[in-house]
């Protein structure tokens, strides 16, 4: 890849990046404070295990890719002090915004040069961008589909939902 070529996939990931983010704020704000150890199954995260995945590994993948280099995953235990989707949202709005100005200010150059997940695939830094982009509306959508067995309500996300007509 042509290091224009990656400058220009990048202004357009990082917009939809910003414009998903909008949403998945809205999808966290949503969660319930009084369920979130809310669990479909032993070998899913809890309500609050999944908000803590969405605000601390967005923010990890975009600060990898503008570092050019991925370190393991942030903690997510209750160390990290993410304890209700309020604090979560504070992060995620701060640290996401942050961490996409990181990726904005990156040369084409840095966005074409390859970066190593973990062993096991080696891809351009602007590739890792869609690669987070698709990894943060993947667990978005797990988390909205925890909504209402929480006792919550499921925000528009893609257009209104059936508790936002």
């Amino acid at each position: 890849m042509q290091p224009q070529e990656a400058k220009t996939i990048t202004e357009f990931l990082t917009a939809d990046f910003a414009a998903e983010m909008q949403t998945t704020l809205r999808v966290i704000e949503a969660v319930p404070n009084d369920n979130l150890g809310y669990q479909p199954d032993p070998k899913s995260k809890t309500g609050l295990g999944l908000v803590r995945h969405i605000t601390l590994e967005d923010e990890w993948l975009l600060n990898c890719i503008a570092d050019g280099v991925v370190v393991p995953p942030p903690d997510d235990s209750d160390a990290c002090g993410i304890m209700t989707p309020a604090d979560a949202s504070a992060r995620y709005a701060d640290g996401v915004n942050k961490a996409l100005d990181r990726v904005r200010a990156m040369s084409g150059e840095q966005l074409a040069a390859e970066i190593d997940f973990f062993g096991m695939m080696q891809l351009p830094a602007v590739s890792m961008l869609g690669m987070a982009l698709k990894h943060s509306v993947h667990h978005r959508g797990q988390l909205s589909s925890y909504l209402r067995a929480m006792g919550g309500k499921v925000p528009g996300i893609y257009g209104p939902s059936a508790d936002t007509q």
